[in-house]
């Protein structure tokens, strides 16, 4: 489709617009989606620094930070994500401009401002997300917090938490500086996530004229945010099997080797659908904002992994996988038991060797070393493919700025604002390093980790950063590092958990931080927001987030009794913490050496590494020797390779359904109906998400505080019972038939 077509969006963001050129009014973004998507409009006189802003902001911030560490350590943790604060400020913004007063303070000052500059504008909305952005989600550092205080019974002060906190979320700012001309700028750096928040700001804020015998965008955002609303009852609490219907364990409800295949949550998921928007969107987005390119990469990726590696992996009986489950993240003993971890850490909370000569090796069921080889293959099929594919680009970029003639239209409107000096990335970049460095030499004894672990956490951080902010910027999908950080300090620095844990999230976390950071600077980008005040509602948010992130876990943690004791029948279980509790042990205790490597049964999986290297060399190739193919260059091996990566603990269901919906919205709509994809799809991606955060809180904070739940067939999540069973002869597992 031409830029100048007729399913380009032509109505304006914003009541004025700057374009003076008749050049600019025909041009456009270069990438389809964006084109269709985001206005090639400005206006720069709009209020952006107002009392509204700041207020609700700040408050946003607060309220979100506050309550997902909150509901982090129930047993069913509920994430609340920015968009509930995206819907919920704009009455709130409109009253505070109608109802505050416009009187000017120190008229004739240079201090001179007012409460209420005018009408509550979209730029200001776009901060006031930036800040609930920081309060979305969780802050990762907090889990080594709550293992040290809470797993290992082990002392660490408030402030030593606060430091390693405030240390990890900012640390990213300084990595996000060094790649903003590679991975802001650029047109083909087009972050299709952001294409979600920018439909639904205009949908909130444009004059959309209705179409004859249809909806305008407001009112399609409001019907399908009352059904999503309204329909999260069912899976949420009426009818929670909603979530997955493997129906094909209902016709054999005594076979194990049928569960296995049929089950959603626990096996292959071969037949299973899930029909809860919570789990189609929890681990990859939404399905509804991913090109088609990219979810054809994860649906061949996932298809090979799961029904042609894991089958023929199980059933040849590879490292003895029938004693274990098909499908398990768990811990297991050479006879299929749960491994008791607490048994091989002594007194002072280091590696017991003999008492793991005793117990016997670590087993993991073979999808779950599957998963550790993709993610390992995923690594460096990253790394060779960005050479291969944009290494030219990235050059050129390095040499010297864009030429005028390569600006897209959204660049060439943001040159007018003054930008953020590189010298403020650097600056937070060497305070944070030096603060970090300082923190784990002088409470060593508190965090375990020496002054060159944070030194080589920066160097893996700023080597990925721009690989794998490339994949998520064209494909929406982010290879992560938290394997190959704890395997690396795991080799180098054995028995050290405390250690391991805090290079994991300096390395990792702080790479993460920096792709989240970027992804905010490109939704700045497209909304023509002021780059230094993106950037101060950036720094901002991030530090309020982290103090009411860790004063909130220091609460709960001195406050509830046997808080994350899974042994008992409270609600506050830590299911998140204890998965990274028991990497720490694995990774930092046990070592990758007892695993993967001489000492270890799995050190075959090593070999992940070069053929994830060697996968992407084959594409270049192909594409080389047919370049009349285009569809070759589409074969994207990192999001292939790695598309198993979000499981455990993510799950078959969650796959099928996400790949089904990315394929009916990215190819079906989008290829044969695009002036409705244009007009609806990002808007129906926001509602599902609003609507379903808003019952969700609503259903905890109504029934969920009072434990008050129906009992009945339909809430029995997955009806597969016998789905995590091994299926080897002899082996006696509770709960599970033993097989002859």
């Amino acid at each position: 489709m031409e830029a100048d077509s007729s399913d380009q969006i032509t109505s304006p963001l914003l009541p004025t617009s700057t374009r003076s050129d008749d050049e600019v009014d025909v041009e456009n973004s270069p990438i389809k989606q964006v084109a269709l998507t985001v206005s090639t409009s400005d206006d720069p006189t709009l209020p952006v620094l107002t009392f509204r802003m700041w207020f609700l902001g700040t408050l946003s911030c607060i309220l979100l930070s506050f309550l997902n560490q909150f509901f982090w350590y129930r047993t069913e943790p509920l994430s609340i994500t920015a968009i509930s604060a995206q819907i919920a400020v704009v009455p709130l913004g409109q009253l505070m401009a109608a109802k505050i007063t416009d009187r000017v303070f120190l008229r004739g000052t240079r201090w001179e401002f007012t409460l209420n500059p005018g009408p509550f504008n979209v730029k200001e909305h776009v901060l006031i997300t930036i800040f609930a952005n920081s309060g979305a989600g969780t802050v990762y550092a907090i889990h080594i917090v709550t293992a040290v205080k809470v797993f290992y019974q082990k002392h660490i002060s408030f402030s030593v938490s606060l430091i390693v906190v405030i240390t990890t979320q900012v640390l990213g700012f300084g990595w996000a500086g060094i790649y903003r001309r590679y991975l802001v700028e650029p047109a083909a750096m087009w972050w299709p996530a952001n294409l979600v928040q920018v439909s639904l700001f205009r949908a909130l804020h444009e004059k959309d004229e209705r179409e004859k015998g249809g909806v305008s965008r407001t009112q399609f955002f409001v019907i399908a945010f009352i059904c999503s609303f309204a329909y999260y009852i069912f899976p949420g609490y009426l009818f929670q099997m909603l979530t997955s219907i493997s129906w094909i364990c209902w016709l054999f409800p005594q076979s194990v080797l049928v569960q296995q295949l049929g089950s959603g949550l626990h096996g292959l998921g071969i037949a299973a659908v899930g029909l809860d928007w919570s789990s189609i969107s929890s681990y990859l987005g939404s399905p509804l904002a991913s090109p088609w390119f990219a979810t054809a990469n994860v649906a061949v990726g996932f298809f090979i992994i799961m029904y042609v590696v894991t089958p023929i992996s199980y059933w040849c009986n590879i490292y003895d996988a029938k004693v274990f489950p098909i499908f398990s993240e768990d811990l297991f003993t050479g006879s299929g038991q749960i491994y008791n971890i607490s048994s091989i850490i002594d007194s002072s909370f280091h590696f017991d060797n003999d008492a793991y000569q005793r117990q016997g090796h670590l087993h993991l069921s073979t999808f779950f070393v599957m998963t550790y080889g993709v993610g390992f293959a995923a690594l460096s099929a990253t790394v060779v493919h960005v050479i291969l594919f944009h290494g030219r680009e990235i050059w050129e970029q390095s040499k010297s700025s864009f030429n005028e003639k390569e600006k897209d239209i959204h660049t060439k409107l943001m040159s007018k604002y003054r930008q953020v000096p590189e010298w403020w990335f650097w600056c937070i970049l060497v305070g944070n390093v030096t603060l970090t460095i300082f923190a784990c030499e002088y409470y060593n004894e508190q965090l375990q980790l020496p002054w060159w672990g944070v030194i080589l956490a920066c160097v893996i951080a700023i080597f990925f950063t721009l690989p794998i902010g490339i994949i998520t910027a064209i494909t929406n999908q982010t290879p992560g590092l938290n394997i190959i950080t704890e395997y690396i300090i795991g080799y180098i620095y054995p028995g050290y958990p405390v250690a391991n844990m805090c290079f994991k999230v300096y390395g990792y976390i702080s790479m993460t931080q920096a792709i989240t950071f970027l992804q905010d600077f490109k939704l700045g980008h497209y909304m023509k927001i002021p780059p230094r005040t993106m950037f101060m509602a950036q720094v901002v948010g991030t530090l309020i987030a982290a103090i009411v992130y860790l004063s909130t876990a220091w609460w709960l943690m001195e406050t509830i009794p046997d808080i994350c004791d899974q042994s008992s029948d409270s609600v506050w279980t830590c299911p998140g913490d204890h998965v990274f509790y028991d990497a720490s042990v694995v990774w930092g205790l046990i070592g990758p050496r007892k695993m993967f490597g001489d000492q270890g049964l799995y050190g075959a999986v090593n070999w992940f590494f070069l053929g994830g290297a060697i996968a992407p060399m084959l594409v270049w190739a192909a594409a080389k020797a047919f370049p009349g193919q285009d569809w070759i260059r589409l074969v994207n091996m990192p999001i292939l390779i790695g598309a198993c990566g979000q499981m455990p603990p993510a799950t078959a269901v969650n796959y099928t359904s996400w790949i089904i919906l990315g394929f009916l919205s990215g190819f079906v709509v989008f290829r044969y109906r695009p002036e409705v994809w244009q007009r609806y799809n990002y808007v129906l991606s926001g509602a599902l998400d609003a609507g379903l955060a808003f019952m969700g809180v609503l259903l905890y904070l109504c029934l969920g505080l009072e434990n008050i739940g129906i009992e009945w067939w339909g809430n029995n999540l997955d009806g597969c019972p016998y789905a995590s069973c091994p299926s080897a002869p002899g082996v006696v597992v509770q709960g599970c038939p033993v097989m002859s």
